[in-house]
């Protein structure tokens, strides 16, 4: 069109702006680049030589250094909206062009910013006079920008290239056909769009790879922007400077968009946080992180919001009050509980003459709004006996439930905000979103959940005086991890057993066993009926609840209440019986999947659970030893266990989880275990933050290093694979020489408990 060949351009105005945060993430005033290109046909201004056929652009510098200077916003995005407005409606462009450029928007890059195109007609629905932006314009001319961002990785085919990392400069150019625009009063930006997170999740895998060619190199990035980052089309220009000795770079760019990656696009955004901790393990042996499948549990699909909850309580049963504030959550507020954090005990914060509090997180599905959702959660309070009139506030109350994040949005009335304004400087709210949430971002301050902890735990605020411990409660106790090494004692109830079959067979002598075992310092007995060694039977039902039903009565009519008892097996029904009967826990060596109704049993009788990996049964283990990375196929197949007891109702908190040594592994992978376990338990790992139950104890590895064949002259060796499994992470420790093991767990306790450093 011959209105829009002729060009006025502004190029590189400088203005001071508070444009969402700095390089470090901080609010500040910081200079931003605008660049303008004004279509409008010129020639008649250069027939006549007058400028009112013309648009000045002095003039045009001036209102959009005025409205920049003065206008506070969140994203670029806004700002550029705004100053398209002006462009269009006060002097009169018919399009323009807006490129707002951030030099201190990212740490490692030159710059990032957007570029957006406008016509009159996008505005026409807009009062002239009024600063507002359109709720929405589509246009699939706007993108994202991120300038040389500069990166070290392994790059290259020669055999020097391989040593050392180099220097790598991307450029990313991101296009989406469907640009929301938020309106000035609201103007964040949908996750695909915030360069933050695009650069974030690039980042962390450039820097980790160790790719031989760069064409390998730009298409995985590109994947990455796409398939996790879910922009439409990306460009990327991957440039190594130290490639050619006499060319300042040497690099490729590629074009790519969704249907370059078809199977691999998932049209999710960032509600659907990973069940775990925000790292996925499915594919555990791919090239590409699963940082964003992440992004893995879609909401059920007759809700169609998602919310994150505080809970805290320091009075009366606080433990009850959690659960039943849960429940009611679901009969009362018709929300579904998706899943919830680990529970922590933390000392009290604003007024601290009061107990300790239990705190934990939740995420959920609900068709609430947030008015009508904050409106339930007070009725929940007030059914579990909270009254917020002529009480202290931040003092005592028996529930306290406070809506963290809703959605992705940022809300503000009188009587809510969200996210919650106070997160960021709450350890005992955000350790527990980190628990589910972990790569959540926050929609105002564009930092994950993990990255708020971290600066607070950084920060001068930060009291280390607060304590917060993770808790388990169980029986009449609550375990404190990583304080010590719980050690459960094993009684057998069996005939067949491997190491003491047939030496606690009745019930006199179970019980004897049981006391002498609370005597040498058992924290917790675990009693099983039913041997599962390789290739023991499988007895029948009622033999097992005959078994060990009369043991655990008579454990607790003996007056014993105050240890707690693990049940050791892998039907529901019997789980169930043992759990009436006084047991407290449930141990499962198949990890729920040798009987179909046990993830239903173990949430409904909301007890600690230890789910442990096993493939086949005692008949076929031997035969399923086939890994190709042992612990990476352990966590892909546990993971998927501990997600099936979540999504069954099981909380968070209850859950321990076991490798499983001697269960479908050989005695070489047995010890690959004990070597490894920390790539199971420790930061970064799968399983971070789950507490991890070990049972070396007398087993055939043990026997086949030392050439012992009499299990119960397995001590010293079991003592060995006790300490390196203490080194490794583990929490529980299951054994037979509960003396032996106790002395064991003290000595390595004060080598490695981090809270002992």
């Amino acid at each position: 069109m011959k209105e829009f060949q002729d060009k006025i351009i502004v190029k590189n105005l400088l203005v001071r702006n508070i444009t969402g945060v700095d390089s470090w993430e901080r609010v500040k005033r910081q200079p931003v680049l605008i660049n303008l290109v004004l279509n409008k046909n010129i020639s008649k201004a250069g027939e006549k030589d007058k400028l009112s056929y013309s648009i000045n652009y002095g003039t045009v510098a001036k209102a959009v250094s005025k409205f920049a200077e003065d206008y506070i916003c969140d994203t670029v995005e806004a700002l550029a909206e705004g100053i398209a407005k002006i462009c269009v409606n006060e002097c009169h462009a018919p399009r323009v062009t807006v490129r707002v450029e951030k030099p201190r928007a990212l740490l490692h890059a030159v710059s990032a910013g957007v570029e957006i195109i406008r016509t009159k007609e996008d505005y026409n629905q807009v009062d002239s006079n009024s600063n507002t932006i359109p709720n929405y314009i589509n246009s699939n001319q706007d993108l994202i920008f991120i300038k040389d961002l500069k990166l070290s990785t392994i790059i290259g085919v020669n055999p020097w290239e391989r040593e050392e990392k180099q220097t790598v400069i991307l450029n990313l150019t991101i296009y989406n056909s469907d640009f929301n625009v938020i309106s000035s009063q609201n103007d964040n930006v949908t996750k695909p769009h915030n360069y933050r997170t695009i650069v974030r999740t690039i980042s962390k895998y450039v820097e980790e790879s160790t790719y031989q060619t760069v064409e390998a190199f730009a298409t995985t990035v590109a994947r990455i922007a796409i398939t996790q980052c879910h922009v439409n089309k990306v460009i990327v220009r991957v440039e190594k400077p130290s490639a050619l000795v006499f060319a300042e770079s040497a690099g490729i760019e590629i074009t790519r968009c969704q249907s370059d990656f078809a199977d691999e696009t998932r049209h999710i955004s960032q509600p659907q946080l990973d069940f775990l901790n925000g790292i996925s393990f499915k594919n555990s042996r791919s090239t590409i992180p699963e940082q964003a499948e992440v992004i893995k549990t879609t909401l059920p699909k007759e809700y169609k919001h998602f919310a994150f909850i505080g809970l805290g309580s320091n009075m009366g049963d606080c433990v009850k009050n959690i659960y039943e504030a849960l429940q009611q959550l679901e009969k009362i507020c018709k929300c579904k509980v998706l899943d919830t954090s680990f529970l922590y005990e933390t000392s009290p914060m604003y007024v601290i003459d009061q107990p300790n509090f239990l705190n934990a997180a939740c995420k959920i599905a609900t068709n609430l709004n947030p008015e009508e959702l904050l409106k339930e959660l007070n009725a929940v309070e007030l059914n579990l006996g909270r009254s917020r009139e002529n009480t202290v506030k931040n003092g005592p109350r028996t529930i306290d439930l406070d809506i963290l994040f809703y959605d992705d949005i940022e809300c503000s009335t009188d009587t809510l905000v969200i996210p919650h304004p106070l997160m960021s400087e709450r350890e005992f709210v955000l350790r527990p979103l980190c628990d589910i949430a972990k790569r959540f971002e926050h929609p105002k301050l564009y930092k994950t959940c993990e990255q708020l902890l971290s600066q607070y735990l950084k920060s001068p605020n930060y009291d280390k005086k607060n304590t917060i411990h993770k808790v388990l409660p169980i029986q009449n106790s609550k375990w404190i991890w990583n304080s010590k090494t719980y050690i459960m004692g094993v009684i057998n109830v069996t005939p067949d057993s491997f190491s003491d079959g047939g030496q606690f067979y009745s019930v006199e002598s179970a019980v004897s066993h049981a006391e002498n075992l609370i005597a040498e310092g058992a924290d917790i007995l675990d009693i099983g009926g039913m041997s599962t060694r390789p290739n023991a039977d499988e007895i029948p039902i009622e033999e097992e609840l005959a078994r060990v039903i009369p043991v655990i009565q008579a454990i607790r009519s003996k007056g014993i209440t105050d240890i707690p008892i693990s049940i050791d097996t892998y039907r529901a029904i019997v789980a169930e019986k043992a759990i009436a009967a006084g047991a407290n826990l449930i141990n499962d060596v198949s990890g729920g999947q040798l009987d179909p109704d046990m993830y239903r049993i173990m949430a409904k009788t909301n007890v600690p659970i230890c789910l442990q990996h096993m493939r086949g049964n005692s008949k076929t283990m031997t035969k399923l030893t086939q890994y190709e990375d042992i612990i990476k196929d352990i966590c892909s197949e546990l993971s998927e266990r501990v997600e099936q007891a979540i999504k069954a109702g099981v909380n968070r908190w209850n859950i321990i989880i076991d490798p499983g040594i001697g269960f479908a592994k050989n005695h070489e992978q047995s010890f690959q275990i004990l070597k490894r376990l920390h790539e199971l338990t420790g930061k970064n790992s799968p399983f971070e933050g789950f507490p991890c139950l070990v049972g070396p104890s007398r087993k055939g590895f043990i026997g086949d290093a030392t050439k012992q064949p009499d299990a119960k002259k397995r001590g010293w060796g079991s003592a060995a694979a006790c300490a390196a499994s203490i080194a490794g992470g583990a929490d529980v420790l299951r054994v037979h020489d509960v003396k032996e093991m106790v002395d064991v767990a003290k000595v390595s306790d004060r080598i490695w408990r981090s809270s002992l450093e």
